[in-house]
C-alpha cells in the first residue's frame, strides 16, 4: 500500500514513528497531536465526526476524555465540556458546561462527581449533579440552593410535579399555591 502526504513544509524529521508536522504525527492512518489543536469550518457542517463501521453489538464509536495524571489527588477536575457562543457584545460565553472531578482517588474506594451547569442571568449556575459518596450514590438538583425550579410534565399536565426552589414549595398536579 502506498500513502502520499502533501504539505508545503515539513518542519520536523521523518522517522519510524511517522511524519511529524508541527506537533502532529501521522502513522498507519492515525493522527496524534501533542499540542492544543483547533478544527474550524466556515459553515454549519459537522466539525468533527466519530464514525465506527464495526458491525458487532459492542459500543462504538467512543469518545474518551482521559486525564492521565502522574499524581492524582482527591478533588482533581478531570474533564470539562463547554458549549460556548458569543453574546451581542461580541464576548465569548459558556452557555452550558459539564464537568467531572474525582472525589476520592484511593484504590478500591474511587468516587466521582459530574456536574451540569447552565447560564442563568449572566452566571454559569450548577443545576444538577450525580455524586458518589462513601455510602451512597445520589442525583441532586440544585445542590447549591439557588432559585431553581424543578418541573415534571405528564401527558396532559405541564406541572405534574413542581418544586419551587425560591419559595420552598412543592406542587403535585399543579403549581404550588404561593
Amino acid at each position: 500500500m502506498t500513502s502520499t502526504i502533501k504539505v508545503d513544509t515539513i518542519s520536523e524529521k521523518t522517522s519510524a514513528n511517522g511524519v511529524a508536522i508541527d506537533s502532529v504525527t501521522l502513522k498507519d492512518g492515525g493522527v496524534t497531536a501533542t499540542a492544543a489543536s483547533t478544527i474550524t469550518v466556515a459553515d454549519n457542517s459537522d466539525t468533527l465526526s466519530l464514525i465506527s463501521t464495526d458491525a458487532d453489538a459492542a459500543i462504538g464509536p467512543n469518545l474518551r476524555l482521559y486525564r492521565n495524571s502522574s499524581s492524582p489527588a482527591d478533588d482533581d477536575l478531570t474533564a470539562t465540556v463547554d458549549f460556548e457562543w458569543r453574546n451581542d457584545n461580541s464576548q465569548d460565553v459558556i452557555g452550558f458546561q459539564i464537568d467531572n472531578f474525582c472525589r476520592d482517588v484511593s484504590d478500591g474506594a474511587e468516587e466521582n462527581i459530574i456536574r451540569f451547569k447552565n447560564m442563568f442571568n449572566g452566571t454559569l449556575t450548577e443545576f444538577m449533579r450525580a455524586d458518589s459518596q462513601s455510602d451512597q450514590s445520589v442525583v441532586t438538583f440544585n445542590e447549591l440552593s439557588n432559585d431553581i425550579d424543578f418541573r415534571v410534565e405528564s401527558n396532559s399536565n405541564t406541572h405534574m410535579l413542581f418544586v419551587d426552589g425560591g419559595n420552598n414549595r412543592v406542587g403535585v398536579f399543579s403549581e404550588p399555591d404561593l
